[in-house]
Protein backbone atom coordinates (compact mmCIF):
# COMPACT_ATOMS: atom_id res chain seq x y z
CA UNK A 1 0.00 0.00 0.00
CA UNK A 2 1.21 3.47 -0.86
CA UNK A 3 0.28 6.64 0.90
CA UNK A 4 -1.90 9.23 -0.75
CA UNK A 5 0.99 11.48 -1.73
CA UNK A 6 0.78 15.25 -1.33
CA UNK A 7 -2.00 15.23 1.23
CA UNK A 8 -2.44 16.45 4.77
CA UNK A 9 -5.03 14.85 7.05
CA UNK A 10 -6.20 16.12 10.42
CA UNK A 11 -7.46 13.77 13.13
CA UNK A 12 -8.86 14.13 16.62
CA UNK A 13 -8.95 11.80 19.62
CA UNK A 14 -12.55 11.76 20.79
CA UNK A 15 -13.28 12.64 24.44
CA UNK A 16 -9.81 14.16 24.85
CA UNK A 17 -8.32 17.52 23.95
CA UNK A 18 -5.67 16.02 21.67
CA UNK A 19 -5.43 16.56 17.93
CA UNK A 20 -3.05 15.45 15.21
CA UNK A 21 -2.03 15.80 11.58
CA UNK A 22 -0.21 13.55 9.12
CA UNK A 23 1.36 14.85 5.90
CA UNK A 24 3.09 13.26 2.92
CA UNK A 25 4.95 15.32 0.32
CA UNK A 26 6.23 13.82 -2.92
CA UNK A 27 5.47 15.91 -6.03
CA UNK A 28 5.34 18.99 -3.79
CA UNK A 29 8.82 18.22 -2.49
CA UNK A 30 10.32 17.41 -5.88
CA UNK A 31 8.91 20.51 -7.58
CA UNK A 32 10.17 22.71 -4.75
CA UNK A 33 13.68 21.27 -4.43
CA UNK A 34 14.61 19.90 -7.87
CA UNK A 35 14.65 23.42 -9.34
CA UNK A 36 17.67 24.15 -7.16
CA UNK A 37 21.16 22.66 -6.90
CA UNK A 38 21.14 21.56 -3.27
CA UNK A 39 23.58 19.32 -1.35
CA UNK A 40 22.00 16.11 -0.02
CA UNK A 41 22.09 17.17 3.65
CA UNK A 42 20.32 20.44 2.93
CA UNK A 43 17.71 18.69 0.78
CA UNK A 44 16.90 16.45 3.73
CA UNK A 45 16.67 19.41 6.12
CA UNK A 46 14.41 21.33 3.72
CA UNK A 47 12.26 18.24 3.13
CA UNK A 48 11.70 17.81 6.86
CA UNK A 49 11.03 21.54 7.30
CA UNK A 50 8.51 21.45 4.43
CA UNK A 51 6.63 18.62 6.14
CA UNK A 52 6.81 20.48 9.47
CA UNK A 53 5.49 23.69 7.88
CA UNK A 54 2.37 21.89 6.63
CA UNK A 55 1.81 20.19 10.00
CA UNK A 56 2.04 23.48 11.88
CA UNK A 57 -0.02 25.44 9.34
CA UNK A 58 -2.84 22.93 9.83
CA UNK A 59 -3.02 23.94 13.53
CA UNK A 60 -3.45 27.65 12.76
CA UNK A 61 -6.59 29.68 12.16
CA UNK A 62 -5.03 32.15 9.77
CA UNK A 63 -5.46 33.10 6.13
CA UNK A 64 -1.83 33.82 5.51
CA UNK A 65 1.60 32.20 5.52
CA UNK A 66 3.77 30.42 8.04
CA UNK A 67 7.50 30.97 7.45
CA UNK A 68 10.12 28.76 9.12
CA UNK A 69 13.73 29.95 9.04
CA UNK A 70 16.95 28.45 10.34
CA UNK A 71 19.59 31.18 10.49
CA UNK A 72 23.25 30.47 11.17
CA UNK A 73 26.68 32.11 11.16
CA UNK A 74 28.34 28.92 9.95
CA UNK A 75 28.67 27.57 6.39
CA UNK A 76 24.89 27.41 6.26
CA UNK A 77 23.45 30.92 6.31
CA UNK A 78 19.73 30.31 5.88
CA UNK A 79 17.10 27.64 5.39
CA UNK A 80 13.63 29.01 4.69
CA UNK A 81 10.29 27.32 4.07
CA UNK A 82 6.98 29.09 3.49
CA UNK A 83 3.57 27.40 3.66
CA UNK A 84 0.32 29.25 2.97
CA UNK A 85 -3.18 28.51 4.28
CA UNK A 86 -4.00 26.23 1.32
CA UNK A 87 -0.75 24.24 1.81
CA UNK A 88 1.14 25.83 -1.07
CA UNK A 89 4.79 25.34 -0.06
CA UNK A 90 8.14 26.68 -1.26
CA UNK A 91 11.67 26.32 0.15
CA UNK A 92 15.27 27.41 -0.41
CA UNK A 93 18.70 27.52 1.23
CA UNK A 94 21.72 29.84 1.23
CA UNK A 95 25.25 28.80 2.16
CA UNK A 96 28.85 29.87 1.59
CA UNK A 97 31.74 27.69 0.51
CA UNK A 98 31.62 24.01 -0.37
CA UNK A 99 29.08 21.71 1.21
CA UNK A 100 29.78 17.98 0.87
CA UNK A 101 26.90 15.58 0.27
CA UNK A 102 27.70 13.66 3.45
CA UNK A 103 27.50 16.76 5.65
CA UNK A 104 24.32 17.02 7.69
CA UNK A 105 22.44 20.14 8.71
CA UNK A 106 24.14 20.10 12.11
CA UNK A 107 27.61 19.98 10.57
CA UNK A 108 26.87 23.33 8.92
CA UNK A 109 25.20 25.25 11.75
CA UNK A 110 27.03 27.71 13.98
CA UNK A 111 25.38 30.12 16.46
CA UNK A 112 22.03 29.36 14.90
CA UNK A 113 18.53 30.52 15.71
CA UNK A 114 15.03 29.43 14.76
CA UNK A 115 12.68 32.12 13.44
CA UNK A 116 8.97 31.45 12.99
CA UNK A 117 6.89 34.14 11.29
CA UNK A 118 3.12 34.28 10.90
CA UNK A 119 2.19 36.64 8.07
CA UNK A 120 -1.61 37.16 7.97
CA UNK A 121 -1.60 38.63 4.40
CA UNK A 122 -4.92 40.35 5.14
CA UNK A 123 -3.79 43.45 6.97
CA UNK A 124 -3.44 41.73 10.34
CA UNK A 125 -0.38 42.03 12.52
CA UNK A 126 2.66 39.95 11.63
CA UNK A 127 3.96 37.77 14.49
CA UNK A 128 7.56 36.62 14.78
CA UNK A 129 9.16 34.36 17.36
CA UNK A 130 12.94 33.86 17.64
CA UNK A 131 14.59 31.18 19.80
CA UNK A 132 18.03 29.53 19.98
CA UNK A 133 18.36 26.16 18.28
CA UNK A 134 17.75 23.50 20.93
CA UNK A 135 17.57 19.80 20.08
CA UNK A 136 19.35 17.15 18.08
CA UNK A 137 16.99 17.27 15.10
CA UNK A 138 14.39 19.52 13.47
CA UNK A 139 11.53 17.78 15.29
CA UNK A 140 13.08 18.48 18.70
CA UNK A 141 13.82 22.11 17.74
CA UNK A 142 10.17 22.69 16.84
CA UNK A 143 8.88 20.89 19.93
CA UNK A 144 11.09 23.10 22.12
CA UNK A 145 9.90 26.19 20.27
CA UNK A 146 6.22 25.30 20.72
CA UNK A 147 6.68 24.57 24.43
CA UNK A 148 8.84 27.61 25.26
CA UNK A 149 7.24 30.24 23.02
CA UNK A 150 3.65 29.07 22.72
CA UNK A 151 3.30 26.96 25.92
CA UNK A 152 1.70 24.20 23.85
CA UNK A 153 2.69 20.55 24.31
CA UNK A 154 3.53 19.25 20.83
CA UNK A 155 5.20 16.12 19.50
CA UNK A 156 6.49 15.95 15.92
CA UNK A 157 7.92 13.08 13.85
CA UNK A 158 9.61 13.90 10.52
CA UNK A 159 11.30 11.79 7.86
CA UNK A 160 12.79 12.07 4.36
CA UNK A 161 14.03 9.38 1.96
CA UNK A 162 15.36 11.40 -0.99
CA UNK A 163 12.08 11.11 -2.86
CA UNK A 164 9.41 12.07 -0.32
CA UNK A 165 9.06 13.72 3.06
CA UNK A 166 6.44 12.89 5.66
CA UNK A 167 5.51 13.89 9.16
CA UNK A 168 3.10 13.45 12.05
CA UNK A 169 2.14 15.96 14.73
CA UNK A 170 0.31 15.46 18.02
CA UNK A 171 -0.77 18.45 20.06
CA UNK A 172 -2.73 19.29 23.18
CA UNK A 173 -5.48 21.71 22.26
CA UNK A 174 -4.32 24.98 23.84
CA UNK A 175 -7.67 25.91 25.40
CA UNK A 176 -7.83 22.62 27.30
CA UNK A 177 -5.06 23.43 29.75
CA UNK A 178 -7.14 26.24 31.27
CA UNK A 179 -10.51 24.53 31.58
CA UNK A 180 -10.36 21.24 33.36
CA UNK A 181 -10.52 20.70 37.10
CA UNK A 182 -7.78 18.67 38.76
CA UNK A 183 -9.42 15.28 38.25
CA UNK A 184 -9.99 15.92 34.56
CA UNK A 185 -6.50 17.33 34.27
CA UNK A 186 -4.99 14.03 35.46
CA UNK A 187 -7.12 12.08 32.98
CA UNK A 188 -6.06 14.48 30.28
CA UNK A 189 -2.35 14.03 31.08
CA UNK A 190 -2.80 10.25 31.18
CA UNK A 191 -4.36 10.32 27.70
CA UNK A 192 -1.57 12.55 26.37
CA UNK A 193 1.17 10.34 27.80
CA UNK A 194 -0.53 7.16 26.52
CA UNK A 195 -1.07 8.48 23.00
CA UNK A 196 2.49 9.85 22.75
CA UNK A 197 3.85 6.52 23.96
CA UNK A 198 1.91 4.70 21.23
CA UNK A 199 3.02 7.20 18.60
CA UNK A 200 6.68 6.60 19.49
CA UNK A 201 6.44 3.19 17.78
CA UNK A 202 5.97 4.79 14.32
CA UNK A 203 8.68 3.94 11.80
CA UNK A 204 9.87 6.23 9.00
CA UNK A 205 8.89 3.71 6.34
CA UNK A 206 5.33 3.58 7.68
CA UNK A 207 4.99 7.35 7.63
CA UNK A 208 6.37 7.51 4.09
CA UNK A 209 4.52 4.55 2.56
CA UNK A 210 1.22 3.88 4.32
CA UNK A 211 -2.16 5.64 4.00
CA UNK A 212 -3.06 7.80 6.99
CA UNK A 213 -5.99 5.58 7.95
CA UNK A 214 -3.71 2.53 8.12
CA UNK A 215 -1.15 4.40 10.22
CA UNK A 216 -3.81 5.49 12.71
CA UNK A 217 -5.23 1.95 13.01
CA UNK A 218 -1.77 0.51 13.62
CA UNK A 219 -0.79 3.08 16.22
CA UNK A 220 -4.08 3.81 17.98
CA UNK A 221 -6.37 0.82 17.40
CA UNK A 222 -7.77 1.02 20.94
CA UNK A 223 -8.38 4.80 20.77
CA UNK A 224 -11.47 6.52 19.39
CA UNK A 225 -10.00 8.55 16.51
CA UNK A 226 -11.95 10.80 14.15
CA UNK A 227 -10.22 11.32 10.77
CA UNK A 228 -11.10 14.38 8.71
CA UNK A 229 -11.10 14.81 4.95
CA UNK A 230 -7.70 15.21 3.31
CA UNK A 231 -6.31 18.51 2.04
CA UNK A 232 -3.95 18.62 -0.93
CA UNK A 233 -0.46 20.12 -0.74
CA UNK A 234 1.36 21.64 -3.71
CA UNK A 235 4.43 23.57 -4.68
CA UNK A 236 3.55 27.23 -4.96
CA UNK A 237 5.84 30.22 -5.48
CA UNK A 238 4.34 33.68 -5.07
CA UNK A 239 6.99 35.44 -7.14
CA UNK A 240 5.82 37.38 -10.21
CA UNK A 241 7.06 40.09 -12.53
CA UNK A 242 4.84 42.52 -10.62
CA UNK A 243 6.37 41.62 -7.23
CA UNK A 244 9.92 41.85 -8.66
CA UNK A 245 9.05 45.25 -10.16
CA UNK A 246 7.85 46.42 -6.75
CA UNK A 247 11.13 45.27 -5.21
CA UNK A 248 13.12 47.15 -7.86
CA UNK A 249 11.13 50.35 -7.22
CA UNK A 250 12.20 50.12 -3.59
CA UNK A 251 15.85 50.27 -4.72
CA UNK A 252 15.22 53.76 -6.08
CA UNK A 253 16.10 55.54 -9.32
CA UNK A 254 19.81 56.03 -8.59
CA UNK A 255 20.41 52.34 -7.85
CA UNK A 256 18.42 51.22 -10.90
CA UNK A 257 20.31 53.63 -13.17
CA UNK A 258 23.63 52.46 -11.72
CA UNK A 259 22.83 48.80 -12.52
CA UNK A 260 21.72 49.72 -16.05
CA UNK A 261 24.90 51.71 -16.68
CA UNK A 262 27.04 48.79 -15.56
CA UNK A 263 25.12 45.87 -17.09
CA UNK A 264 22.73 47.35 -19.66
CA UNK A 265 19.84 45.45 -18.08
CA UNK A 266 18.52 44.23 -14.74
CA UNK A 267 18.21 40.46 -14.22
CA UNK A 268 16.61 38.83 -11.19
CA UNK A 269 16.34 35.11 -10.44
CA UNK A 270 13.87 33.76 -7.88
CA UNK A 271 15.72 31.67 -5.27
CA UNK A 272 12.65 29.48 -4.73
CA UNK A 273 11.53 28.53 -8.25
CA UNK A 274 14.46 29.72 -10.39
CA UNK A 275 12.15 31.91 -12.49
CA UNK A 276 14.12 34.53 -14.44
CA UNK A 277 12.98 38.15 -14.75
CA UNK A 278 14.69 40.60 -17.14
CA UNK A 279 14.18 44.36 -17.28
CA UNK A 280 15.78 46.36 -20.11
CA UNK A 281 16.20 50.18 -20.01
CA UNK A 282 12.70 50.69 -21.47
CA UNK A 283 11.17 48.41 -18.79
CA UNK A 284 13.11 50.26 -16.09
CA UNK A 285 11.90 53.64 -17.38
CA UNK A 286 8.31 52.40 -17.22
CA UNK A 287 8.90 51.17 -13.67
CA UNK A 288 10.17 54.53 -12.54
CA UNK A 289 7.45 56.39 -14.42
CA UNK A 290 4.71 54.30 -12.78
CA UNK A 291 6.33 54.88 -9.39
CA UNK A 292 6.31 58.65 -9.98
CA UNK A 293 2.69 58.47 -11.12
CA UNK A 294 1.69 56.61 -7.96
CA UNK A 295 3.38 59.21 -5.77
CA UNK A 296 1.68 62.06 -7.65
CA UNK A 297 -1.72 60.43 -7.28
CA UNK A 298 -1.21 59.86 -3.56
CA UNK A 299 -0.27 63.52 -3.12
CA UNK A 300 -3.44 64.61 -4.95
CA UNK A 301 -5.61 62.56 -2.62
Amino acid sequence: MKNDHDTLQRFLFEHTAIRGNIVNLTNTLQLALNKQHLPTGLKQALGELMAASALLTATLKMNGSLILQLQSKGILKLLVVECNATFGIRATAKWSGDVKDDQTLFDLLEHGQFVITLDPKDGGQTYQGIVPLEGENISAMLENYMLRSEQIDTRIWLCYDGNSAAGMLLQKLPEASHQEINHEHHEYDDAWNRICHLAETIRDKELLDLPTETILKRLFHEEDVRLFEASNTQFFCSCSRTSVASMLRMLGQDEINSILEEQGKIEVNCDFCNAHYRFDPVDAAQLLASDTSTKLNSNVH
